[in-house]
């Protein structure tokens, strides 16, 4: 029944008004119960000689009158509690009820002053757990902590991590709404709303409840709510016409048949929800349909008019009822006996009772659980005895279901998952999909294959998020003032992947990694060094074998006709020292190709700097002997005598002995080193591999006495220029200079704003423009009159003007 709602201003006497509505479901509990008494009375090894009563009070759904009732029955005054006696022996030792949770804990809070029991079958607060608030209170519905885990289990099986919640304002829908928060807590799963139902289910209030749902981005929606607070939702949520949600159900409602009628089709359809096991109670529907309007229980006559929709009073308006109407198994909510689940746990109820009072009747005197081995008094039966043995009970009910009480008083939790499924006729069909128990160690099954989701999804999980989630190489970055849930998706920075959808951070590579163009994975970097197999190498390893091969062929020609006039007229020893020195030249560009080594690095700078110092030296010594040579020709000067062979000899050992001096010292207190250096260019990232030049003063030393010593033949070889042709090499060796400063000069900026081994290449460049400039400048048009124009290779032509 539902009680009226109170008048509250306190104006007028209160008047005990009747119940407003007829509760099939809760009539049908209570005939189950009886059905069960009469089951266990005529059971023969039961309760043999022992008859169990029963006495029934309609509680109407309020705390008020569930109150008054119960205090009634405990107290021998059904009807009035004013010659009631507290302290007298309770006229009903065990109450099966409440239904509801608020109403459960009122009793039992009430009930403890006379120390008695209570076992519900629908109350499923986790809070009636606890025993020291508790003591006496059994249940044989699960808590509603196995139903909380559940619900986050399925949230997060789905990946739905936007979710609204709509709770009853009661403690059954608080506690829930707590339990599942708690539950969620850890996870992924985010709150988008959670909305109240009132008591009083205020119209105003639903219909601002349902804007909310229906405007929300989560598509899936939990509720903790009774049959009847669903029932008041959900007829707004029809009148709206709300058909893109994913209801999550509790077991208060997801078998319910009055949330389930077949205008409610369009929007429910796809309901996933958690409830009790069902069971098939042989007889049951049988005993539902033998009442008729005749029998003496008061509420046949509103149960009859409610099903048959006629009135029994004489002179009422309407269709009148015969009394000889015919109640079909299933074709009221009474009798409907398909879902038989917190149907049966009133069932199990009564049986749990008889079977604590049959443990009681086996009692051996002074084998007793009391007081000096005594034994419970089975005459008078005492509140605090059946506790005892309802905490020992452990049985199997007749449809062959284990069935005893934890420390809690609570019984094992299991929970069949029920889908609502649209048939052709376009009803609801409430189809099992799964299970979840979580007795010993949680267990979830669902068939996905058999799942319809709701929201018009069909087979199809819907997808419930506040933001999509983040792909591989993006992370996630929480919006300022939202749930967690809600999220940018930032790529990675350069250098950083992330290879899994909805990564929280990037992961930086490892040392000589980097991350792909899509940074999801992490690739070795590409190592850059100028090698014998890039094109640019090949061309300069090229470039110095030629010049090698062509300063080897001149050596050579030189050595043939060293007896010629124009090579003897050259110092013949000073050329082929000068041909060996740019040999070196040449060749020492090969060793600026390949990877970097110690001793590579430190080969290459020395090699390079000795063998230009022995080059220009030898420059330097030819262009001194052509100005005194011309300077000795001045009447009174004998200066040839200080640049003999041995004194050109001496010189140019000098002027090489002070960079090897240098370059001693340079590798001695730093040398050039491989080094390893990071750049990310046009074609990504790369790890340069390079020499370093150790210490920078000693690399400035060696190309500053290079600098230094060409300046110094420069300008020797400028005030030379003007002698007479056939003797004079000076002009050859201006112009060898001055491609050789400009080349070195260019080099410098060039180096500097080359990247990684294209610096390499334009040192190597420099080294052979330069080679190149000296051998074609001072010997390309010796070898020309050597070997084609031998006629001019006479003492004769030689001494001409």
């Amino acid at each position: 029944m539902k009680a009226p709602q109170p008048e509250l201003d306190f104006r007028s006497e209160k008047v005990n008004a009747s119940c407003e509505i007829f509760y099939q479901r809760g009539y049908r509990w209570l005939q189950v119960m009886i059905f069960a008494v009469e089951e266990i009375n005529n059971s023969s090894h039961l309760l043999p000689n022992f008859t169990l009563g029963y006495l029934a009070a309609d509680t109407c759904l309020a705390e008020s009158t569930t109150l008054l009732a119960a205090l009634a029955m405990v107290s021998g005054q059904e009807v009035h509690l004013a010659n009631s006696e507290c302290g007298s022996v309770p006229t009903v030792p065990v109450i099966v009820g409440d239904a509801r949770t608020s109403s459960s804990i009122v009793v039992a809070n009430t009930l403890g002053v006379f120390d008695i029991p209570m076992v519900s079958y629908l109350a499923s607060c986790e809070c009636l757990s606890d025993k020291r608030r508790y003591p006496l209170f059994f249940r044989t519905m699960t808590s509603d902590v196995a139903q909380a885990q559940a619900m986050a289990e399925l949230l997060r099986l789905m990946g739905w991590t936007w979710v609204g919640l709509v709770s009853a304002d009661d403690d059954f829908g608080r506690s829930g709404i707590q339990m599942l928060v708690d539950a969620l807590r850890g996870t992924e799963v985010c709150v988008a709303y959670h909305e109240v139902i009132p008591e009083g289910y205020s119209k105003t209030v639903i219909k601002r409840i349902v804007e909310t749902i229906q405007k929300s981005t989560a598509r899936v929606v939990v509720t903790f709510l009774i049959g009847q607070d669903a029932k008041a939702l959900f007829d707004e949520v029809v009148h709206r016409n709300i058909t893109d949600k994913q209801w999550i159900a509790t077991d208060a409602w997801v078998t319910y048949g009055s949330v389930s009628v077949p205008r409610n089709t369009l929007s429910l359809a796809g309901t996933i929800g958690f409830a009790v096991r069902k069971a098939d109670i042989p007889g049951l529907g049988a005993f539902l349909t033998r009442v008729n309007p005749g029998l003496s229980d008061p509420f046949l006559k509103e149960l009859w008019e409610t099903v048959f929709g006629c009135s029994l009073s004489a002179g009422q308006k309407g269709t009148s009822c015969s009394g000889s109407e015919v109640l079909g198994i299933g074709e009221s909510v009474y009798t409907d006996v398909s879902q038989l689940r917190f149907t049966y746990n009133v069932y199990k109820a009564v049986y749990a009772i008889a079977h604590a009072i049959k443990d009681m009747l086996a009692c051996e005197p002074g084998k007793g659980p009391f007081l000096d081995g005594q034994c419970p008094d089975v005459q008078r039966l005492q509140p605090l005895q059946i506790a005892h043995y309802l905490r020992e009970v452990n049985f199997t009910t007749p449809l062959k279901e284990w069935m005893n009480f934890d420390e809690n008083g609570d019984p094992p939790a299991s929970y069949d998952i029920i889908n609502w499924h649209v048939t052709t006729q376009g009803t609801i069909e409430f189809v099992t999909v799964g299970h979840f128990m979580s007795s010993q160690g949680s267990t979830f099954h669902i068939d996905m294959d058999r799942v319809v989701w709701g929201g018009g999804s069909g087979h199809k999980v819907p997808v419930s998020v506040c933001s999509n989630p983040c792909p591989p190489g993006t992370r996630k970055a929480v919006q300022k003032g939202r749930p967690v849930c809600c999220f940018d998706c930032l790529p990675c920075a350069d250098g950083e992947i992330s290879n899994e959808t909805g990564s929280v951070e990037c992961i930086r590579c490892p040392e000589r990694f980097w991350s792909n163009s899509n940074n999801t994975v992490c690739v070795p970097r590409q190592v850059d060094f100028l090698s014998y197999n890039d094109t640019m190498g090949i061309v300069l390893s090229i470039l110095s074998a030629v010049g090698a091969a062509l300063t080897t062929a001149t050596y050579a020609t030189f050595l043939y006709h060293r007896h010629t006039p124009l090579v003897r007229a050259n110092n013949s020893e000073v050329s082929f020292m000068l041909l060996l020195s740019l040999k070196l030249c040449f060749l020492c560009a090969l060793a600026f190709i390949g990877q970097p080594l110690a001793w590579l690095c430190m080969l290459r700078h020395t090699l390079f700097g000795i063998s230009f110092v022995l080059c220009i030296s030898c420059l330097l010594s030819r262009t001194v002997v052509v100005l005194v040579a011309f300077r000795s020709t001045l009447p009174g000067e004998n200066l040839m005598r200080y640049v003999g062979p041995a004194q050109q000899r001496v010189g140019i050992s000098i002027c090489t002995l002070v960079q090897v001096l240098i370059c001693g010292l340079w590798l001695t207190l730093a040398p050039p080193q491989p080094t390893e250096r990071d750049i990310v260019d046009n074609w990504g990232p790369k790890i340069i591999l390079e020499c370093a030049t150790g210490s920078v003063v000693g690399f400035s030393f060696v190309l500053g006495y290079i600098g230094l010593l060409a300046c110094v033949c420069l300008l020797l070889a400028f005030l030379a220029r003007k002698l007479p042709d056939n003797f004079n090499e000076a002009k050859l060796i201006t112009f060898s200079m001055l491609i050789f400063c400009t080349v070195w000069v260019a080099f410098v900026p060039a180096y500097i704003s080359s990247p990684g081994k294209y610096a390499v290449a334009v040192e190597i460049f420099a080294i052979l423009a330069s080679s190149y400039g000296l051998l074609f400048c001072i010997f390309a048009p010796k070898c020309f009159v050597i070997l084609l124009r031998p006629e001019r290779n006479t003492k004769k032509h030689l001494m001409a003007r």
